[in-house]
């Protein structure tokens, strides 16, 4: 069935002279789209020749004193614009460059100011100033002239700053060269054996002023170490003097503690003595009149003696109390110095009384229990009564001596000891505390006057030790100089000694410098305006801006192709053309219903019969159109094509896929699908990064750039012109095979259901009479 359509479809397209003629045309109008623009954008930027730009020049030009030479760089920039012909240069006057701007007469003006000149050499001046050129430009009258002369005007600013360089840098070449040569006479000579004798004088006498620098600063180093030693004995001095006046304190506080608690003692022991004493004489009374009422009633009497038991045993809190006094005492003595040979007296003294009160604390003790066992017999025994009255009595005899032996033992050794090692102690603590004060205030003055004496020497020793360091560095700078000028002599005059490494390197030097100064000044001045050459080195490159723009017109020029098809040719088949392919005579058969696309199927035409029959016709027509365009790229503009069958492929391929695409468009949507073949065309013009880097591009644009087929096209094209690097042209290749995949389910698959939808769409546009 495909075939029989295609079959026909040629026979249609052959059967006269107008549409063979219209045909050929189909064929042959891609391709001149794509050669005229290519052709016409061969070498844009080699043919500015005829863009007219004009240059005014009125710098007035500069000459100093420090540079002797007349400066005019507006003249310098006319002489070598003379010679440019990268445009059309026209030297006019300011006004007429800037009224010929306004006019169009001239695409851009440059107009060099007055004090262009003056200006640039401000470099040498506090006030620099930046010389500024007049770039007058008219943008209205063509979007990449203002380009080209902006390349124009970057010429003329590289040209000023090469020229500047150069002036300056041959200017300091002849002054090298002048001073060279002056250095040479014999007047030269005389002056540098005088300026190294001054200077080896002025070496010497710098040299002896470090050294007694050096020296003053070594003697205040030594009195410094003494005042140090001196500051140091009198810090310790003063740091003894005051542990001394601690320790005096404490001590003093010891003896005020010492005499107070001895005459509390004193006098706690004394009433305390009196009281006990007092105390036993009621008690041997008492028991005398509790014995003697052992006839009246014994009971009675058990009754006073148990009493007169209990309130002896209640009187030991008073040994308690008088023993606790003495030891109080007792460590108020150990306060005092160990130097003091009273105080282990006093300490003895003192022990030996709290012996003698634990003595008549022990005879109390025994009393009041010879007391409670006597309460006892006198009711048991009546006759040993009496004994026990005798041993009550001889007891409380016995106590009352002992209380008497520690009141006299007080009396006599220990209270004379403590009042006067007391009145010993404070004296001695008085007069020792006075001469440390005076002591400690005499050592804070002298420590006060070490400290800035110490102070002050180390400053001004710390400012001599720089002086020197000074002075050593500058005669070493002057000695220095002094070297290096009478090598430099000597590698003048020619007479340094083969021996000596650092003259024949100076010499080298000496030899280096006159060379240079003897070259041609032009030609270094030349390089150093411009050190740095730029070596451009292309990767895959490109013969011509013709050849670089090719892919994006061919590729441009087949889909314009396609377009072209489907607006001469018929993308549906009448029914007329079904019956033949069927065999069924002129028409079909009334059973077929309405004319449309699949309406034969019942007799063997499917839809997709009917897609690929009348695609095959535009299928061919597409490949003859890549065809022609790749080929007269190639062969008859001289395209570069490094891979002239690559490049052909590409063009193949382009030519089925965007013939498929359009046709389906078509095919599916009628004359809006047309309209939308012709919105893809506008978009993949604007993004498919043909002209411009897509990075340039708007956000949207990049965006969508992986998914229109210009993209991947155009890289195929360009990898077979230039080289492919890795597998870039295949994968290239075969994402634009892709393309054909939506389009086939478009036009097979998806295409059915909007059949009725696109016939009601026709019909009603046909009514309008004008659509």
């Amino acid at each position: 069935m495909i075939w029989g359509i295609f079959k026909r479809d040629m026979c249609h397209a052959t059967r006269n002279v107008i549409a063979v003629i219209v045909s050929m045309g189909l064929v042959v109008v891609p391709a001149l789209y794509a050669w005229f623009n290519i052709a016409a954008s061969w070498d844009p930027y080699g043919n500015t020749k005829a863009l007219k730009v004009a240059v005014a020049n009125n710098d007035k030009g500069y000459k100093s004193d420090l540079i002797p030479v007349r400066v005019n760089v507006g003249e310098t920039i006319i002489s070598t614009l003379h010679a440019n012909d990268q445009l059309d240069w026209q030297f006019v006057k300011s006004d007429k460059a800037i009224d010929g701007v306004k006019s169009g007469e001239y695409y851009a003006a440059i107009v060099i100011p007055k004090g262009f000149s003056a200006d640039m050499m401000t470099l040498f001046s506090p006030d620099i100033k930046h010389a500024q050129l007049k770039y007058y430009l008219n943008e209205k009258i063509n979007p990449i002239a203002p380009h080209i002369t902006d390349q124009g005007a970057t010429t003329v600013v590289n040209t000023i700053d090469k020229t500047f360089a150069k002036t300056i840098a041959q200017v300091g070449l002849d002054l090298a060269s002048s001073i060279l040569h002056y250095s040479q006479s014999p007047q030269m000579a005389e002056y540098m054996r005088n300026l190294n004798g001054n200077l080896t004088t002025m070496a010497n006498t710098l040299s002896g002023a470090s050294q007694q620098v050096t020296s003053y600063s070594q003697l205040l180093g030594s009195a410094n170490d003494i005042v140090d030693s001196t500051g140091k004995l009198l810090a310790s001095a003063t740091k003894a003097g005051k542990q001394a006046q601690n320790a005096l304190k404490q001590g003093k506080s010891g003896a005020t503690s010492f005499t107070s608690a001895g005459a509390n003692v004193t006098s706690s022991v004394n009433t305390a003595l009196d009281q006990v004493s007092g105390a036993f004489d009621q008690v041997a009374a008492k028991v005398n009149k509790a014995f003697d009422a052992i006839g009246k009633g014994s009971d009675t009497a058990a009754s006073q003696l148990t009493a007169l038991s209990e309130q002896v045993s209640s009187g030991e809190s008073l040994y308690d109390t008088y023993i606790t006094s003495l030891n109080h005492m007792r460590e108020s003595v150990e306060q005092l110095p160990d130097s003091d040979s009273a105080k282990q007296a006093l300490l003895e003294a003192i022990d030996r009384e709290i012996t003698l009160l634990e003595a008549a604390k022990g005879d109390s003790q025994k009393l009041a229990q010879q007391l409670k066992d006597a309460s006892t017999q006198v009711t048991q025994d009546t006759a040993a009564a009496e004994s026990s009255r005798k041993e009550i009595l001889n007891r409380i005899t016995s106590a009352k001596q002992s209380i008497s032996n520690v009141r006299d033992d007080y009396a006599t050794n220990v209270k004379p000891k403590i009042d006067a090692l007391a009145s010993t102690v404070s004296t001695l603590i008085s007069q020792t505390d006075s001469m440390i004060t005076q002591l400690s205030g005499t050592a804070d003055g002298l420590d006060d006057v070490t400290g800035d004496v110490g102070t002050n020497v180390t400053s001004i020793r710390s400012t001599l030790g720089a002086i020197a360091k000074k002075l050593d560095s500058s005669a070493a700078t002057v000695k220095e100089l002094i070297t290096k000028l009478e090598t430099d002599g000597n590698a003048g005059d020619g007479n340094s000694d083969g021996g000596d490494g650092d003259n024949d390197a100076d010499s080298g030097e000496s030899d280096e410098l006159r060379a240079l100064a003897t070259a041609n000044a032009s030609t270094l001045s030349t390089l150093i305006s411009a050190p740095v050459a730029l070596h451009r080195v292309s990767v895959y490159p490109i013969a011509n801006y013709g050849s670089a723009m090719a892919p994006f017109y061919t590729i441009l020029s087949i889909w314009v192709g396609a377009i072209i098809l489907c607006a001469m040719l018929k993308v549906t088949i009448s029914d007329r053309e079904k019956a033949h392919v069927l065999g069924l005579g002129d028409t079909l058969p009334r059973i077929a219903g309405p004319s449309g696309p699949g309406n034969a199927s019942r007799w063997g035409l499917r839809l997709d019969h009917e897609y690929f029959g009348r695609y095959a016709i535009f299928a061919l027509l597409a490949l003859l159109q890549g065809t022609l365009v790749c080929l007269g790229d190639t062969y008859f503009l001289g395209v570069q094509a490094n891979h002239a069958l690559q490049f052909l492929a590409v063009g193949w391929l382009a030519a089925l896929v965007f013939s498929n695409i359009v046709y389906t468009l078509t095919v599916s949507f009628g004359d809006i699908g047309k309209a939308v073949a012709v919105v893809l065309l506008v978009m993949q013009v604007a993004g498919s990064g043909g002209t411009f880097p897509i990075e340039t591009l708007p956000k949207f644009f990049q965006m969508l750039y992986p998914f229109l087929p210009f993209p991947h096209a155009i890289d195929a094209m360009h990898a077979a012109m230039a080289g492919s690097y890795d597998n870039e042209y295949l994968l290239d290749m075969v994402y634009l095979a892709l393309f054909l995949i939506p389009s086939l389910l478009l036009g097979l698959v998806l295409r059915k259901p909007v059949i009725r939808l696109n016939n009601w769409v026709s019909r009603n546009l046909e009514s309008t009479k004008v659509m």
